[in-house]
This record gives C-alpha cells, structure tokens and sequence, in this order.
C-alpha cells in the first residue's frame, strides 16, 4: 500500500539528506556498510577551503548574491572552528563529511547554505577534496624526505674514511667507504622526492565544476576556482581537468602516489635490512639507541631492531594498498561509482605510514638535538674496528691485484685467471692476499713488485677509486658537498 503524504513527509525527515525519492529508510546494517564519515572527515579543510571557492566564484558570476556569500563564508568559519576544536557532531546518517558539513551550513544560515551545490556534485567535490588534501600531504613528505637525506649525509660525513666491506650476494666484494654506502640511500630518497614532485603535479589539477559527469549548465569560472585553490602551473596558468567524466572517475593520482610511496617505502626496507644485518652479532658494525629498539621477553641478552624490522614490515603493507588500489579501479566503467568510496582508507593509511617512518628514520639515524640540554640524542653508533676487520675477509682487494696485472701489461682476463690462482693460496695458507711473502706473488706473475702491498692495503684499495660516482675519500666528499648544496 502507497505511502499518504502525512506518511511520506514523516519519513523525508528522517530520511538520507540526498532525496527525497525514497519509500523506505536505508537499514542501519547499509548505513554502516556505505557511511564513509568515520574516515574522510579528515578531507574537512579542503572540503571547506573547496566550497569557499566554489561559493566566491558563484557569487562572481552571479549565481548567489553577496549576501549569501557572507552567510556561507561565515557559517564555514563557524564549521571550522567547531571541527577543530572536536564539538562538530558528525552524523552517520548524513553518509559522509560533504553532507555532514553542508547540513550543518544549513542549520547555521539556511538557504544561502542550500545554494552552496549549484554547479557541483559529489562526485566532483570528493576528487576535488583527495586531491587538495594529497597536495599538502605531497608537500609534508618532500619536507620529511629532506630530513632523512640530511640525516644520512650527516652520518657519512662524520665516516668518509672508515672502510666497510662491500657486498655482492652478501658475500665480501671490496672495500668501501661507509660514508659511500650510506650515500646510495641518499640518492635513492633524492629520486624519490623528484617522483613526489612530480606526482604533485598531476595531482594539482581541478575537477570542481565537472558536476555529476557531464559538466554543468550553469556559466561557472573554473579557471577562478583553480587559481584561487592554487591548482596553477608555475606561470600561474590554471590546471584543469579537462574532461568531465575523466575529472570525476579518475584515481590515477592516487595511484601513482601510492606507486612512488611503495617505491620509496622498499627504499627504506632495503636500508632497513642492513641496519638489521649490521646490528647483529654476526656483524657487529653499529649499535642502534635504546629507544628505537625492544628486549625479549625471556633472552634478558637481547636488543631486538623493532623499527627497522617494521618498517620492513610496514613496506609490505604500502604495497598492499598499491595492489588494492589498482584493483579497485580495473573493473569500473565511466563515470563515478560507489567502489570509489575504497580509495580513501588505503590511501589514507599509506600516507600515515610513510610519513611516520621517514620521520623516525630521520631522528633513529642522526638523532635529534634535545630542546632541554642542547645535546644530540640518538643516533646510531658506528663499531670501526668491526667494519675494518670484516673488510679483510673475503679478499676484498684481490679485485685490485687484477687491475695492478692490467696495468704491468697482462689482459684483464688473464689478469682475472692469475689472481684467482692466488686467492687459492691465500686460503689454502688461511691468510689474506696482503699477508702472501713477494715471492710466492711473484710466482704468480714475475712483474708482481713490493709496491703491491700498497695496492693491496684496503685504504689503497679505497683511495684507489677516485673517479666520479667512486667510493674514494674525496669523492665521497665532493659528493657530500653536492648534497649539501641541493639540499640547502
């Protein structure tokens, strides 16, 4: 039996803010199911700050008067403060933070706050939300990047010289500086703040305006809206979607940060791997501070490297939510549909998770300078004596008796056969290949003379390798100024 319209009007007003096409009220059970309020309230400041844009310009095209643009810029300073200071009541019947706000904007200046969605939809206003909230996000990372890169330079300035091994297939390859190896994490964060960059940019672009998925009939300014947001290239030119069903629909942004914040995420597992290695008996070479570690429950022996092993975890996880994204958006024909709702957790959560390891691999690595004492804290502590010694097995330099055959006339490869013959009596007489007498050298090639030992020293080895990109003291250290200076 049809609803009377005592009924009906009984039901609009406990009904969804959305329609009133509606005969019966959604289940309490599909509420929870669809509501996404609990999570993208966290999209409210570029909510309100897309809304006053949208609303300045309707009223410079006409479309509301200046009377109406008052009441809504005011009702959104009172929304503002109300969130901020968490007395805004956010209602899981309103579905999500737009009605919730705009509900709220009518209750506080009632029809001008009705005006406010003439020319928008949800549609368009939620891909307008993610990308002005993942722009300030973009830009908290570029900042946290920059601190770990200068956490690292920092430590490998204070170690240029000392002489770790270098692996290959973890086993002991030659001789490199410390303050080297930690450079190549550097370089790795650099490209990683140049992809974030360059996301930034295809993430700045407007879909305000593009209404449901067809653009609107209303004579909206868009290019306004866009250069008040500050959605503009560098020349102040407006960056606009283009197309109203692609402005609508389209989560490649999001995706294509979640790529390059999975891509530096496996940056940091891969430093993280090491500073585990390194931390362990086995090896010895650094000591990681109290606080960034745990101890076992029943070993009372043990110093357990609980960040680097989650972060190595948490890498796993950013990864995860790439999968999940790229998946979500395979299936979908044009233009909006409600499985876009998916993209806020996954994105929300890989924006927590890197933001927050960045910024304990920073303070873990060179430590922090307490406010209190003006001393640094933390950091991690370097075992020289270990790195040194570790460096001797393996015949790390035996790379370098190759080059001096070279150099005395013998092809590489016969170069490479020789010293792999004496390699073989160096371990037949368990002894490095410095510690062979000149004559059992010279067997091997009679050109081998005393300067060989020079050659065969790990610092001779090390200084040895003096060209650009190599792990010589002064090229480690002309790189170190290169940093310095890029990162100024």
């Amino acid at each position: 039996m049809s609803k009377t319209p005592h009924a009906q009007n009984q039901f609009d007003a406990k009904a969804q803010a959305w329609s009133a096409l509606f005969d019966e009220p959604m289940s309490d059970l599909v509420k929870r199911y669809t509501a996404s309020v609990s999570f993208d309230q966290r999209l409210w400041q570029a909510d309100i700050a897309g809304s006053l844009a949208h609303a300045e310009m309707l009223a410079a095209q006409g479309l509301i008067s200046e009377e109406d643009l008052a009441s809504i810029e005011r009702g959104m300073a009172q929304i503002s403060a109300e969130i901020g200071s968490g007395r805004f009541v956010w209602k899981l019947d309103l579905e999500d933070l737009h009605l919730n706000i705009e509900a709220r904007l009518i209750a506080l200046v009632g029809d001008a706050g009705k005006r406010l969605h003439t020319g928008r939809s949800r549609n368009d206003q939620v891909a307008t939300d993610m990308r002005l909230w993942l722009r300030g996000e973009i830009d908290l990372i570029d900042g946290l990047l920059r601190a770990l890169q200068l956490a690292l330079v920092e430590v490998a300035e204070q170690h240029v010289a000392l002489i770790l091994p270098g692996f290959t297939h973890l086993q002991v390859a030659q001789p490199v500086s410390f303050g080297h190896h930690l450079l190549a994490y550097v370089e790795m964060f650099a490209r990683d703040a140049e992809r974030m960059a360059e996301v930034r940019r295809r993430v700045n672009m407007l879909p305000l305006g593009c209404a449901a998925l067809a653009g609107t009939s209303y004579p909206l300014d868009r290019e306004r809206v866009a250069r008040t947001l500050g959605m503009v290239d560098a020349d102040g030119a407006p960056r606009l979607c283009q197309n109203s069903l692609d402005a609508v629909s389209d989560r490649d942004f999001a995706i294509e940060f979640s790529a390059a914040a999975s891509l530096c995420m496996v940056h940091v597992s891969r430093l993280s791997e090491e500073l585990i290695l390194w931390m362990s008996q086995n090896y010895g070479f650094i000591r990681i501070a109290d606080r960034f570690t745990t101890g076992s429950s029943i070993m009372p022996q043990k110093k357990n490297p609980d960040v680097p092993e989650l972060a190595r975890g948490k890498t796993g996880r950013v990864v995860g939510h790439l999968m999940g994204l790229i998946t979500l958006m395979k299936g979908q024909p044009l233009a909006y549909n409600k499985d876009n709702q998916e993209d806020k957790e996954p994105l929300f959560d890989t924006v927590d998770t890197l933001k927050d390891t960045l910024r304990i691999f920073a303070d873990m690595l060179a430590g922090q300078i307490d406010p209190a004492t003006g001393n640094k804290e933390g950091g991690i502590s370097v075992n020289a004596p270990a790195m040194e010694q570790a460096a001797l097995k393996g015949y790390a330099t035996a790379t370098d008796l190759a080059d001096y055959l070279v150099r005395k006339g013998l092809p590489f490869r016969d170069a490479h056969e020789t010293v792999a013959q004496a390699v073989k009596a160096a371990s037949t007489h368990a002894c490095d290949l410095s510690e062979l007498p000149l004559a059992v050298l010279q067997g091997f090639h009679p050109q081998i003379e005393k300067d060989v030992y020079q050659v065969l020293s790990l610092r001779g080895s090390l200084d040895a390798r003096n060209t650009l990109g190599g792990t010589a003291p002064a090229q480690v250290r002309a790189q170190l100024a290169r940093h310095r200076a890029r990162l100024a």
